[in-house]
């Protein structure tokens, strides 16, 4: 799989060391040996390095999104992606991956005790429960990829990120079209576009679309669980 990786993550100007190279590899093994017996990732092996693994870590490259020292929570992370890769590459930030199924959090827990991955907690709770409690409010960044359409999205996870801190949502082609839905729960939320950044995949249209949190959340969102994907804030 590095083999693959690694000239595309140093074509868009992101080097690496082999201890860090090593840990994505190993992690990697981890999970096709895990998907045999559990279904934590329908992408086939051969196309992991993009669809996983360049697609997280390609949006580093926009330095300005990821600062030192900064935390972050990966919302609904399914089988890792893309907190796992950022978290072995960025040991300088703390990472959160949140996630509704017990199975995928007793993989990555399994994972990050083998790799000895000291900037991670696994957390297994749907988004809408953990919103309201200790880690509401509490990270500069939240990402999520894949998860929801963007209106039921921004409401998983606006509440978890500070006032000044930003979700970073990872997009395909339809995330103009989202976004025009989402002008509503972007106002009920407190929130604004903030930039989006086009990820350089050859032959895929990936994007990141920054929403900065402009003051607190309301206190009645996220709504309880189930809601936000069952009615959607328009």
């Amino acid at each position: 799989m590095i083999e693959k990786l690694k000239p595309i993550l140093e074509k868009n100007g992101i080097i690496l060391d082999s201890s860090t190279y090593a840990k994505l590899e190993a992690f990697n093994e981890m999970l096709l040996e895990a998907n045999k017996k559990t279904d934590l990732t329908n992408i086939k092996p051969e196309d992991m390095h993009i669809m996983h693994y360049a697609d997280s870590i390609l949006p580093l490259a926009n330095k300005d999104l990821f600062l030192k020292g900064s935390s972050c929570i990966d919302v609904g992370t399914g089988a890792g992606f893309p907190g796992m890769p950022l978290a072995i590459i960025r040991s300088d930030m703390q990472f959160c991956l949140l996630d509704s199924l017990k199975k995928r959090c007793s993989f990555l827990q399994y994972a990050v005790n083998e790799l000895c991955i000291k900037n991670v907690q696994v957390i297994h709770m749907r988004a809408e429960d953990a919103a309201r409690g200790a880690l509401r409010e509490s990270f500069d960044i939240a990402v999520s990829r894949a998860l929801a359409p963007m209106n039921v999205l921004l409401e998983y996870m606006i509440p978890f990120v500070k006032t000044g801190g930003r979700a970073l949502c990872w997009k395909g082609p339809q995330i103009f079209n989202e976004m025009l839905d989402s002008l509503s729960a972007l106002e009920i939320l407190y929130s604004t576009p903030d930039g989006l950044y086009k990820i350089p995949l050859d032959g895929l249209e990936h994007n990141v679309q920054a929403i900065l949190k402009i003051k607190p959340s309301p206190n009645k969102y996220p709504r309880r669980a189930g809601t936000p994907s069952k009615k959607p804030l328009v």
